[in-house]
């Protein structure tokens, strides 16, 4: 057990204790099957709602007034359908994050439809907003499943559990970026960083704690997501040891580990085995960030680049920027994944040009996409 805890922004936690059972995140996902494939329809409703933390309740742009967002399941070779439907002013697009878009560039997002394959990946991977800095309230869990004839490489868990890790401002975060790129300063950091979406309870005036009920002797896959906008987090549960088994959608051969660090972004499956015999105990599942310095500013404009040069973005997509003035296989938008590296600058466009075979070429643009 833990005897002291600090009460400071550097650390939060979550119980994993025997009271309540997990939250799910049910939605209504139609399926089809054509030849033995699967197509899986989700209905995603951009909208506001207020949200309580830390004593302060704001409104929120969320997907389907949940947050953090709906948790889609899919398995290897499934199609994936996601029709999006935004009802609050802002601008908002979705990205699927470590999915393998192959030859559906066009289709990610065009006409507020996202049509895609899950093609060799398996594990967990998860979707957020990809405009300014709206994911901080938007997004969630994405996990990929073997095909039905196959199962994991590893010992098949009792239970599977997302565990995502975020970040919550008692302010609106669209104006905590907006006033650092006007001042050239350094965002306001976070209050509190959440687990699930509740920052647990060593912040002050915070009465949500996540908490997971789990049997003794009992092996769990927990699907850990780092959602953080700006920081990589260390994680660890109180007197148990990690086996990590799966990264970014891989499989890798599994380790043992007592701590393990995500950065912004980044994704890993880790086989838990409770303890056998602790009648009603608490054990704590802990983050805290990585960070080797202070941060200094002066009212200046600042920016952060690639080969010395900052990416300014186009007024239209990038693959539609590029597609009429030359054939190619695509245009990708490469960058820093801690959200202020973003907003300075810190972004490119990775260009792949069409192969030799027919599958390698970029298909035309669809019949409905929207006319400049």
């Amino acid at each position: 057990m833990i005897a002291t805890f600090p009460s400071l922004h550097a650390l939060f936690g979550a119980f994993l204790i025997a009271t309540i059972f997990l939250n799910t995140y049910p939605e209504f996902v139609l399926a089809t099957s054509h030849h033995g494939s699967v197509t899986r329809h989700y209905k995603f409703d951009i909208r506001l709602v207020n949200v309580t933390r830390l004593c302060h309740t704001k409104s929120v742009v969320t997907v389907n007034g949940k947050f953090p967002g709906p948790q889609i399941v899919v398995r290897e070779g499934d199609r994936l359908v996601v029709k999006v439907v935004n009802h609050v002013p802002n601008n908002i697009s979705l990205h699927w994050h470590g999915v393998r878009q192959l030859g559906s560039g066009w289709s990610d997002g065009q006409s507020y439809v996202y049509n895609f394959t899950i093609v060799g990946q398996r594990g967990t991977l998860f979707w957020h907003a990809h405009f300014s800095w709206l994911r901080a309230t938007v997004y969630g869990p994405l996990i990929l499943l073997p095909r039905h004839n196959e199962s994991y490489p590893f010992q098949k868990p009792y239970k599977e559990v997302p565990i995502l890790f975020g970040e919550w401002w008692n302010a609106d975060p669209e104006a905590v970026i907006a006033q650092a790129l006007q001042t050239g300063g350094g965002p306001n950091v976070s209050d509190a960083y959440t687990i699930n979406g509740l920052p647990g309870p060593l912040y002050n005036c915070s009465k949500d704690t996540y908490k997971l009920k789990v049997k003794p002797g009992k092996t769990y896959l927990l699907r850990l997501i780092n959602a953080a906008l700006n920081d990589e987090l260390f994680f660890s549960i109180a007197n148990h040891t990690l086996i990590i088994v799966e990264a970014d959608a891989s499989y890798i051969k599994p380790f043992k580990s007592n701590t393990i660090l995500l950065g912004p972004g980044q994704t890993t499956n880790v086989l838990l085995k409770t303890k056998p015999y602790y009648p009603n105990a608490t054990f704590f599942m802990l983050a805290k960030p990585y960070f080797t310095g202070q941060g200094t500013f002066d009212n200046s404009t600042v920016a952060a680049s690639m080969n010395n040069e900052s990416f300014a973005l186009p007024t239209i997509a990038l693959l539609q920027q590029h597609f009429f003035g030359k054939a190619n296989n695509g245009v990708w938008l490469m960058h820093c994944h801690f959200d202020v590296h973003l907003s300075w600058g810190l972004r490119m466009a990775w260009i792949v040009e069409d192969g030799k075979l027919p599958n390698q070429k970029l298909p035309p643009p669809p019949k409905d996409l929207p006319k400049c």
